[in-house]
């Protein structure tokens, strides 16, 4: 697709493609495609069914609405994961304390999360070789940041929105 020649509305502005957390989205979003498709091909789940089964490996068991928040699913999406996993044997469901739904991984989801996390440190290896120790290091730095300013942005705007 061809570059537009759309131009800043003002000299202190930058275009869309400029803007860091379009880069950040975009770059991240590059790297979720690329773990789903191969996840998908490997061990034919789903980008949020791997995400679920990764949570439960290092914390077992965990309720629908904490692997939800820890996801980044709403419930509803988090609930449709669950039953895929659970009808496929992966995880099971009990009641626990205050009758809430206790998720944990079966022996087969323990076998695939093994899989899963095996693959995923080999990306994660692969992208840290291409920074060299002082890169990674700003990286992480930079996104420990990046992180708690969202958070504080995220919750003025949350606070602004209920604001009459």
């Amino acid at each position: 697709m061809p570059e537009s020649n759309a131009q800043p509305a003002s000299s202190h502005d930058v275009v869309i493609t400029d803007l860091l957390s379009y880069r950040l989205s975009r770059a991240s979003g590059s790297l979720s495609r690329s773990a789903a498709t191969r996840y998908r091909r490997m061990f034919d789940v789903s980008l949020a069914e791997w995400r679920t089964l990764a949570l439960l490996g290092v914390k077992t068991p965990a309720t629908l609405n904490s692997l939800a928040r820890k996801a980044g699913l709403d419930k509803a999406q988090m609930s449709r994961v669950v039953k895929g996993l659970f009808d496929r044997g992966l995880v099971t469901k009990t009641v626990g304390a205050g009758r809430t739904t206790q998720l944990a991984l079966t022996d087969e989801g323990l076998a695939m999360y093994r899989g899963l996390i095996a693959e995923a440190n080999e990306r994660d290896r692969r992208i840290r070789r291409h920074l060299g120790p002082k890169d990674l290091r700003a990286l992480e730095r930079a996104l420990d940041t990046l992180t708690s300013l969202a958070r504080v942005i995220e919750e003025e705007e949350q606070h602004n929105v209920s604001e009459p």
